[in-house]
């Protein structure tokens, strides 16, 4: 049988405020400097661990930090993160619908650490809500996968055209369409069209942008704004007019579903607009009257979840 070829994927260790020596260096406070210290050590633990671990198995493996990646991930039957939701979210984008993704989280939140300097410090870690593993039951969860005893999830991305052209990246959490400045009026209109089905009334917005996330993404941002939770597998999608400006007999349509075989028509009217897709590391710029079509016909992507999260999946 041939040996499973693996990509590791790491989140890389700039990322944390530490690294910042500017930062640092007005930091006196020795549970903070510990604090702050010790989450570089956890993580690069993890990967040490990991790799470690993939040494002993039957596998090819190679690994990359996830700022290198600048081409589509090919030629792997695995690709494991190391990191949190954002390592995974930023593989995605070059991921397919053939290749599945397993996330580590290398760095999980402490619970007694966040009391404890609660006073000081948000000492919040990584919430890693899509990876299905830690450093405690990786090597378990790994020996399931290449043993063929677990089966991933397919999770639904959204798609995004502008002026009938595909953009590249497809979402995995959400997209934003706003103005650059977060301070800016944001200006469209859209309507929701089903397949052989008349449109919705069209609406106008005049807000702080529109949101638009998949079930995975139910529980990031658009939570935060008042939305609501997903059936993690639904191929429905959610979205939220941010903040509108006196939206009058239409605030119904403010907020709402994007059904599985429909899709939103949106207009952009204002000098200036961008698209975020899962953050703000990935943007397109949009000017006025440009069209933008926003669906969820985009390839799945393949996620060995958490137990938790696959025993809700299988409930729904």
């Amino acid at each position: 049988m041939a040996r499973k070829r693996l990509l590791l994927l790491l989140k890389p260790f700039d990322v944390y405020p530490f690294s910042q020596s500017d930062g640092l260096a007005r930091i006196t406070n020795p549970q903070i400097l510990h604090y702050l210290d010790n989450r570089r050590k956890v993580h690069k633990d993890a990967i040490n661990f990991c790799q470690n671990i993939l040494h002993q198995k039957p596998v090819e493996w190679k690994s990359i930090v996830r700022n290198n990646l600048s081409q589509p991930i090919r030629d792997v039957d695995l690709v494991v993160t190391v990191g949190g939701d954002g390592t995974l979210l930023q593989g995605s984008h070059f991921i397919d619908d053939s290749v599945p993704v397993l996330g580590v989280n290398s760095d999980p939140t402490q619970p007694e650490e966040v009391e404890k300097l609660s006073n000081e410090i948000d000492a919040n870690r990584s919430t890693g809500y899509l990876c299905g593993a830690t450093v405690n039951n990786f090597e378990q969860v790994l020996d399931s996968i290449l043993k063929d005893r677990a089966i991933p999830s397919k999770l639904t991305r959204i798609s995004v055209s502008v002026n009938s052209q595909p953009l590249s990246t497809y979402a995995l959490n959400d997209i934003l369409i706003a103005h650059p400045c977060p301070a800016a009026l944001s200006r469209f209109s859209f309507k929701i069209k089903g397949d052989d089905q008349p449109c919705a009334p069209l609406a106008h917005s005049r807000s702080s942008g529109l949101r638009v996330s998949t079930a995975a993404g139910s529980t990031a941002a658009m939570l935060s704004a008042g939305g609501f939770l997903m059936p993690i597998l639904s191929q429905d999608l959610q979205y939220m007019v941010r903040e509108p400006i006196s939206p009058g007999a239409a605030s119904s349509l403010m907020h709402g579903l994007i059904k599985s075989h429909q899709s939103m028509e949106a207009t952009w009217f204002g000098k200036k607009g961008v698209i975020y897709i899962d953050g703000s590391h990935v943007s397109y710029t949009i000017k006025n009257g440009d069209a933008i079509e926003i669906s969820s016909k985009a390839p799945i992507l393949k996620v060995f979840l958490p137990h938790h999260l696959q025993n809700i999946s299988e409930e729904t």
